[in-house]
């Protein structure tokens, strides 16, 4: 039986059920920097905390392209598009049409090509200005890519600058460019925060990541923006939508409240950049594309490995902790209500023990979401448009969080205990001469 030279080929997917390509966009998945992110944990160290939390950014990415071609293909239908977008911004004609789909799906498959080992773990072990959209975007570039785009005849600057959005691409991008990366990387509902929290949630065995997602991008629309004189095109949705919108906010709080920023999985990350900053040449990460490309999660493990038997070697002691799970343990955790008495709370804690156990003893993980509405057009039931923070009391208070751990070295757990009792009737006392 001959194969058609272009024929639709199925992906089995944990999430999506199946996962489509075209013969042609399979040169981009088995091309050596996309089969890279096999080896590259969509979660860093989660697995050590949550068993199943093994997944990698290479079916991440693979679903990050399967929503944004659906979001595409609704909100582009023209039975979908209200007067102010016909009129008011210029809508490719179906080859023109086809042209961006493609490009808006291989932005989507290689949105994350940059990625270090471990994903944002290993973050700031890159070089001061340096992020992984910048090496996702030079990986675009890089020949053997564009070789590749010229054979799917799209132009590598144009999946570029939808990959990485106008935030990390060094020249503007038009209104319709602008809506198209929105789709991948937008904060309100783009693809990517979809999958991720879909996928983590499914792979670390938790619910909180759930939501209707299939209603929302069903209700997905493209409006212009309320108030904008020139109407400039957005992504909003139906008002039928709004709940889905609201319970994925819900999902993304739930997900970081309870998972990614689970106390052992942040000391984990803790415990790693240690280790990444003795190992690594400099403490960095080179940004030389060969080097880059070389580098997986299976290379730094193996290295921990061979650390952590070796008490010369750079990096042992953090390699021992995570080989042998000696990591630092929780002491305290600030809350809120501490936070009222002594906003300095976890920095002062963080100090009494570093006088008693030595500042390599103790680590402080601080973190504040930053807090703002969720802000998108809302096309209403009589055909108005309205901000969702109008119409929904929960997108105009998102809630937010802050988290302070103390953590110290599992030697000193147990001392340590008396310090963070002593610290605590010392808060309390505060309290009663606030009242």
């Amino acid at each position: 039986m001959t194969v058609e030279a272009n024929a639709l080929h199925e992906i089995r997917d944990a999430i999506h059920t199946f996962v489509r390509l075209e013969t042609c966009e399979r040169a981009v998945v088995n091309s050596a920097p996309y089969q890279r992110l096999r080896d590259i944990h969509q979660l860093a160290m989660t697995y050590l905390v949550y068993p199943g939390a093994s997944h990698s950014r290479f079916e991440h990415c693979l679903g990050v392209m399967e929503l944004a071609s659906r979001i595409f293909d609704v909100v582009t239908d023209q039975r979908n598009l209200v007067a102010e977008i016909r009129s008011g911004i210029h809508l490719p004609e179906t080859l023109e049409h086809n042209y961006w789909r493609r490009v808006l799906r291989m932005a989507a498959l290689c949105h994350d090509l940059g990625h270090l080992p471990f994903s944002h773990a290993a973050e700031d072990t890159l070089p001061t200005g340096c992020t992984h959209e910048d090496l996702s975007l030079a990986i675009i570039r890089s020949p053997d890519m564009v070789e590749i785009w010229e054979r799917l005849k799209i132009s590598a600057e144009d999946v570029g600058k939808l990959a990485v959005g106008s935030k990390h691409y060094p020249k503007p991008l038009t209104d319709w460019e602008t809506l198209l990366s929105e789709i991948i990387i937008g904060d309100a509902f783009g693809a990517d925060r979809m999958d991720y929290l879909l996928r983590d949630s499914h792979h670390a065995g938790v619910s909180y990541g759930r939501f209707e997602h299939h209603r929302l991008i069903d209700t997905m629309r493209i409006l212009p923006q309320k108030e904008s004189e020139q109407a400039l095109p957005t992504l909003g949705i139906e008002q039928g939508g709004l709940q889905s919108a609201e319970s994925l906010l819900w999902a993304r709080y739930f997900m970081y409240t309870q998972l990614y920023f689970h106390p052992v999985r942040r000391v984990y990350d803790f415990h790693l950049k240690q280790f990444l900053k003795e190992w690594l040449s400099g403490g960095k990460f080179s940004t030389n594309l060969k080097d880059h490309l070389l580098l997986t999660d299976t290379e730094v493990i193996s290295a921990m490995r061979l650390a952590a038997g070796d008490q010369s070697a750079p990096g042992h002691v953090p390699a021992h902790r995570i080989m042998h799970r000696q990591h630092f343990r929780r002491v305290a955790d600030i809350t809120d209500a501490d936070r009222e008495i002594d906003p300095d709370a976890a920095e002062t804690l963080a100090s009494l023990l570093s006088d008693k156990f030595g500042e390599e003893a103790v680590f402080m993980d601080r973190y504040t979401q930053k807090g703002k509405g969720i802000r998108f057009p809302v096309l209403t039931r009589d055909g108005g448009i309205e901000w969702s923070t109008v119409l929904s009391a929960t997108l105009k208070r998102v809630p937010t969080f802050t988290v302070e751990y103390v953590f110290v070295d599992p030697v000193y757990s147990g001392p340590a205990k008396n310090t963070v009792t002593a610290f605590r009737e010392e808060l309390h006392k505060k309290k009663g001469g606030q009242e």
